[in-house]
């Protein structure tokens, strides 16, 4: 016996054919939905209408002067971004006082290759002929390194470098000094015994066209434009724009560097740049405004299911979580009064809205004015994206909206130099250890080895050295030692008391004696060189650093190359110093009054 299956389905059956009065949606009890309006305050709405179109005037200018805090005010290329000016400085290219140690010999070699290439493809046979390329290698040579040279160590030390420096030696031209030369005012013929006019003419538009290549190549600020201020490892600069109010400055001036926005700047009332112009026309616009929507925003209508995609209902939050509070609700009770209008604004503008007027479904139309509007040092106002301003004077807030001439991404090259500022709470100072340093060959070497590998190479030359006649050897088993040693990648920094202030300290670079002849340790980074490549003959090398911008967290400087590319196509190459967070305290190891055995001989 088999049995047949069955099966039992519900299904509604409509008693007649038509679905008028189900789509009318009758209420069924009005006195309740009524009494449910009272108690949710419905009856209370004030311009409870909902926008419908929007009307607003902008006015944008663009930044067209800039300021750096030593030189003097200069118009604002277009042709790169922002932060190429802001945040460039010069190649290091030689150290000591009077550029007795060359470095960057990758950057010398490049332009001296190019440069002979550039005779290659003019002079051709003839320049062979003539030994155009040996009279510039034997002109604008790369010397071997003299052992006898305290500049010219760290080229002895690394055998890497020493290697690479014998390669190169009397074969290829440094195109920096030919680069000099040039940039001097002085022909690229100069020394050479030329009869034809046309060649000699040849080769200086050559020398100009080197000069371009090589402008192009880095982008490099004069002297003077230079905007990282070494006492607060930080940038400083500032633009200025044409409003219709008059010049507005924006002051920049703790840009430690990597992504430049708006909140770097602030209003600065003081000290004008002048020299600003109009550059954009007043934009007016009517648009359509569109509610704001986020995922787990409540449904305005009872009977809609929510998606569930967030759940505001189950946060819990604390009596003292003010914040969460506010959050909470504006998500759960005020989201649905929230629209946002668009607005579209070049990149590079300082802006300001002159009007914007709201109309409704009722055809009332509502000015709005800015909603950060009031006393800049009010502290109930608050606002987002709007710029503060300097000094403690009672002014006006500034509702102006900045969108800097930046780019959004910047590829940043491997650093080149790295110094890590710590805190010795034992020794009672500060130390600026260069992790990374740069090689005369310019790549970048961990500066541990590079100290070490310099140590060795001192000794080395030491030992072999004659030992003098009056030499007293040891006498007593044990030896009394001020102190030890630290590190040749250590530097230290001392407190000294701020000029005329006998309380407020700031940090002063100071130097360890080398293990090897006592002689002073010198910083191979061109982050803590501060003094000593420019001072003049008989001056001290001072380097100051203010004692808050080391905090216990400590603080890492780094320098590398960056490269972008500007809205028009146009790659930007410059090298830029960026300030981060340290990685907490530290200790050195330095002890003072020391008593240790001798080695007997």
């Amino acid at each position: 016996m088999t049995e047949t299956p069955s099966f039992t389905r519900l299904e509604g059956r409509p008693r007649t054919v038509g679905f008028d009065r189900a789509l009318r949606v009758e209420v069924r009890d009005p006195l309740w939905m009524l009494t449910r309006q009272w108690q949710l305050g419905e009856f209370h709405g004030a311009n409870a209408g909902s926008p419908v179109t929007v009307t607003y005037a902008v006015s944008p200018s663009r930044p067209t002067r800039f300021k750096s805090p030593q030189g003097p005010p200069q118009d604002l290329a277009s042709d790169r971004p922002l932060e190429t000016v802001a945040e460039r400085r010069r190649l290091p290219l030689a150290y000591g006082t009077s550029g007795g140690e060359t470095i960057g010999f990758d950057l010398r070699l490049a332009i001296g290759r190019q440069w002979l290439k550039l005779l290659d493809s003019a002079a051709g046979v003839l320049g062979q002929v003539l030994g155009f390329k040996k009279f510039y290698i034997e002109r604008y040579p790369i010397a071997l390194p003299d052992p006898a040279k305290a500049d010219d160590v760290a080229k002895l030390a690394h055998p890497e470098v020493w290697s690479t420096m014998q390669a190169i030696s009397g074969r290829r031209m440094d195109g920096y000094l030919f680069y000099l030369h040039l940039k001097a005012g002085r022909d690229a013929d100069e020394g050479l015994t030329i009869f034809i006019p046309s060649l000699r003419e040849t080769l200086r538009k050559l020398g100009k066209r080197l000069v371009a290549w090589y402008g192009k190549l880095v982008d490099q600020p004069a002297p003077a434009d230079a905007t990282w201020d070494p006492g607060r490892l930080e940038h400083r600069f500032s633009v200025a724009a044409s409003t219709p109010g008059g010049e507005k400055k924006l002051a920049a001036p703790e840009y430690p560097g990597g992504t430049l926005e708006w909140h770097a700047f602030s209003v600065d009332p003081k000290e004008p740049l002048g020299g600003t112009r109009p550059t954009e026309p007043t934009l007016t616009r009517t648009v359509f405004p569109a509610p704001v929507r986020y995922s787990g925003m409540p449904l305005p209508r009872w009977w809609a299911q929510e998606d569930g995609k967030t759940n505001f209902a189950a946060v819990r939050p604390d009596s003292t979580d003010l914040a969460r509070l506010v959050f909470l609700e504006f998500a759960l009770v005020f989201s649905n009064d929230w629209y946002q209008v668009p607005c579209d604004l070049p990149a590079g503008t300082l802006s300001r809205i002159q009007g914007l007027v709201v109309t409704d479904v009722f055809g009332e139309k509502q000015w709005i004015t800015p909603a950060g509007d009031g006393r800049d040092e009010e502290w109930k106002r608050w606002s987002m994206f709007t710029l503060d301003t300097l000094g403690p004077e009672d002014v006006r807030a500034d509702t102006d909206l900045f969108l800097p001439p930046s780019v959004p991404k910047v590829t940043e090259g491997p650093a080149l130099e790295e110094v890590l500022l710590i805190r010795d709470e034992n020794a009672n100072l500060v130390w600026g250890i260069e992790q990374t340093v740069s090689t005369p060959l310019g790549e970048p070497r961990r500066g541990s080895e590079a100290a070490a590998e310099v140590t060795t190479f001192r000794q080395r030359l030491h030992d072999a050295a004659p030992a003098t006649a009056d030499a007293d050897p040891p006498r007593a088993p044990i030896s009394y030692f001020a102190m030890n040693s630290v590190p040749g990648h250590w530097i230290p920094f001392i407190p000294v008391h701020e000029p005329g202030d006998n309380r407020e300290i700031r940090l002063q670079r100071a130097a360890m004696p080398s293990v090897v002849d006592a002689t002073p340790v010198r910083p191979r980074t061109s982050l803590l060189r501060v003094g000593l490549d420019e001072r003049q003959a008989g001056e001290k090398p001072q380097y100051f650093l203010h004692e808050e911008e080391v905090t216990r967290a400590g603080t890492r400087v780094t320098l590398a190359y960056n490269r972008t590319r500007w809205h028009d196509g146009r790659a930007v190459v410059w090298l830029s110093a960026r300030r981060g967070v340290g990685r907490g305290e530290g200790s050195s190891g330095l002890a003072f009054d020391l008593v240790v055995d001798t080695p007997m001989p």
